[in-house]
């Protein structure tokens, strides 16, 4: 029973993580959208000053980008706490019904690493080559840890209970 309850609770913190980053980057919509222009126009690189891409410029895509991140942000915490919440609900029953509880608990994280892994790892690393500046180089590294953290989790909590 222990283990039900770690599972829950982690995945109720993989929600958490998701709402407060969109609460703080709502609080921080100008900075964030400024780190965001940043980005996204490769400003600065000066180890691979050649684009694979095209470069994206102007307010509208740097709003565009920095909306789409906090709604990934949202569904993190969306469906991680329903996720946590149905695991709640099926914490006494037997095996088969708290691993038919866990669908949102695996999409909630799963959702986490889409955003981490898929958006700041894969396009903003790899795209916009983010990790040449300082700016970008710390959202990059954060990323993989909040990545691989909510990975271990989804195995975690996909691993069948007994």
């Amino acid at each position: 029973m222990a283990i039900r309850y770690l599972k829950l609770v982690l995945v109720a913190f993989v929600g958490l993580q998701g709402w407060l980053y969109v609460a703080g980057n709502l609080a921080n919509w100008h900075a964030g959208v400024g780190a965001i222009s940043y980005v996204i126009g490769m400003q600065d690189h000066a180890i691979y000053p050649h684009h694979i891409a095209p470069v994206l410029s102007g307010p509208m895509w740097a709003s565009l980008v920095f909306v789409l991140i906090l709604c990934g942000e949202f569904l993190v915490g969306a469906l991680s706490l329903k996720g946590a919440w149905d695991l709640w609900a099926a914490r006494g029953q037997p095996a088969i019904g708290f691993n038919s509880a866990k669908k949102y608990a695996v999409l909630g994280p799963g959702m986490a690493m889409v955003v981490w892994f898929g958006g700041f790892i894969v396009l903003g690393g790899a795209w916009f080559q983010m990790w040449q500046t300082q700016i970008g180089d710390g959202s990059f590294k954060d990323a993989f840890v909040y990545a691989v953290t909510a990975g271990l989790i989804l195995l975690f909590v996909q691993h069948a209970d007994d």
